[in-house]
C-alpha cells in the first residue's frame, strides 16, 4: 500500500505494470522451462499456453516441474501431454485424495452436479469446451470436477451473452441436483458465489441490467490487491440492484433446468459411464451423447466445440514476445577511445552497418 501522496505529480514520474503473460508470453515462457526437459511427440505447448490463462512465470515453471515429476514416477523418459494436463490439474485441484471413500449416493450426487456442468457447457453456445469430468475427490476441498479449457487467448473483454452463459454453466450443478435427486447440497456453495459475483458485476459497473442501463453503480477500489469495489448509489438503489441481480441468477438458473430436462436421457448415459471410469475427458462425453462408443475415440482429449456464435479467430502463428535475444558468454572488451580531434576538426562519422547477403555465411557469430 502507498500513500497516495507518494503519487502527485512530480513525485515519481513513471509507473511501469507489470501484467500478467498473454498467450505469446506464456508460449515464449514455456518454451524456456522447457529447453532442457525431453518432450514427447505428442506434446503441444500452444495448447498448454492456452489452457494456462492467468498464470503467471512462476506458476507455469511449477507446471513443467510436476510434469517432469510425474513422468518419472511412472517411469518413462520423455515428457507427454497427459503429464502437463495432469500438472496444470494437480495446480488448480491439488493431488487425489485416494484414501477417501464415498458411499454409493454420494457418488451418485457429485456425478450428477458435474455432468451438470458439462451438459449445460456443451448444449450452449459462448462456453468454454468440456476438458475432463472427475468425480475423484482432491486435496483442494472438491469432491469432484468439470474442467472448462478455453480454444483461444481471450482478452478481459466478454459480451452479455457470454457472461450469461458462464452463469448458466455455474448453476448447473444445483440444476442436476435438484433435477434429477429432489435435493440440494452445500457443495454448489462456490458456484453460487461465482456466478453471484458476475451477476453483480453486469448490474453494477458494466451497465448490463434493463433497470439502470448505463449507470454506474459501483467503482473499483484497488485494482490490484483484492480487486473489490465499494457502492457510489443510496441503499433504495443498492437494493434494487439486488432485485436486478437476483433476476439474472433467476434465469440462468431456469435455463439450466431446461437445457437439464431436455437431455436428461443423454446425462444418465454420461453418469453411467462416468461412475464407471471416475474420470472421462470431454470427447467421451460426446461420443456417449452421439451413440459412440467412448471406448474408441481417437483423440480423448479432442475438442467440444460446436456451433458458438461469434468467437475470436485464433491466429495460425503466434507472434513472438519479443525480438530473439544472443545469449553472449565470452567477455565483451570496450572499444577504443577515438583519437582526439583538434579544436577545428570533427570527429568523423561512423560507417553505416553494411546489409550482409544472405548467401555469404560472413564470420560466424558467437551465441
Amino acid at each position: 500500500m502507498l500513500d497516495q501522496a507518494l503519487l502527485r505529480p512530480g513525485r515519481f514520474d513513471r509507473r511501469i505494470v507489470i501484467d500478467r503473460p498473454n498467450l505469446a508470453g506464456r508460449l515464449a515462457t514455456l518454451q524456456v522451462h522447457t529447453r532442457n526437459i525431453k518432450l514427447g511427440e505428442d506434446v503441444n505447448l500452444k495448447k498448454v499456453a492456452l489452457a494456462t490463462a492467468g498464470c503467471v512465470g512462476a506458476d507455469l515453471a511449477n507446471l513443467v516441474n510436476e510434469a517432469a515429476l510425474r513422468a518419472v514416477r511412472k517411469g518413462r523418459k520423455l515428457v507427454s501431454q497427459e503429464d502437463f494436463l495432469a500438472a496444470f490439474e494437480l495446480v488448480i485441484a491439488g493431488t487425489e485424495k485416494k484414501g477417501s471413500v464415498l458411499t454409493e449416493f454420494e457418488k451418485k450426487l457429485v456425478a450428477y452436479h458435474e455432468v451438470g456442468h458439462a451438459m449445460v457447457a456443451y448444449k450452449q453456445k459462448n462456453t468454454e469446451p468440456v476438458q475432463k469430468i472427475t468425480i475423484v475427490p482432491h486435496t483442494q476441498g472438491s469432491l469432484g470436477y468439470t474442467l472448462l479449457m478455453p480454444e483461444e487467448d481471450k482478452t478481459e473483454l466478454r459480451t452479455k451473452d457470454e457472461l450469461m452463459a458462464k452463469i448458466t454453466v455455474s448453476m448447473g450443478g444445483r440444476a442436476a441436483e435438484e433435477v434429477v435427486m429432489n435435493t440440494m447440497t452445500n457443495g454448489a456453495s462456490q458456484d453460487i458465489q461465482d456466478a453471484t459475483s458476475v451477476a453483480r458485476n453486469m448490474v453494477a459497473m458494466f451497465g448490463m441490467s434493463e433497470e439502470f442501463g448505463m449507470m454506474a453503480l459501483a467503482s473499483r477500489r484497488n485494482q490490484y490487491l483484492d480487486g473489490g469495489y465499494g457502492m457510489d448509489c443510496a441503499q433504495d438503489t443498492a437494493a434494487q440492484m439486488d432485485k436486478a441481480v437476483k433476476e439474472i441468477l433467476d434465469k440462468c438458473y431456469q435455463d439450466a433446468v431446461e437445457i437439464l430436462k431436455a437431455n436428461r436421457e443423454d446425462m444418465d448415459k454420461v453418469v453411467a459411464y462416468l461412475l464407471e471410469k471416475e474420470t472421462i475427458t470431454g470427447a467421451e462425453m460426446v461420443a456417449i451423447i452421439e451413440g459412440r462408443d467412448p471406448e474408441l475415440v481417437d483423440d480423448p482429449y479432442a475438442s467440444t466445440t460446436q456451433d458458438r456464435g461469434f468467437r475470436p479467430s485464433v491466429p495460425e502463428g503466434i507472434e513472438p514476445a519479443a525480438k530473439k535475444v544472443h545469449m553472449i558468454s565470452q567477455k565483451i572488451e570496450a572499444p577504443e577511445a577515438p583519437a582526439e580531434n583538434g579544436p577545428d576538426q570533427e570527429a568523423p562519422a561512423p560507417e553505416p552497418p553494411k546489409a550482409q547477403d544472405p548467401s555469404d555465411p560472413g564470420e560466424p557469430s558467437q551465441e
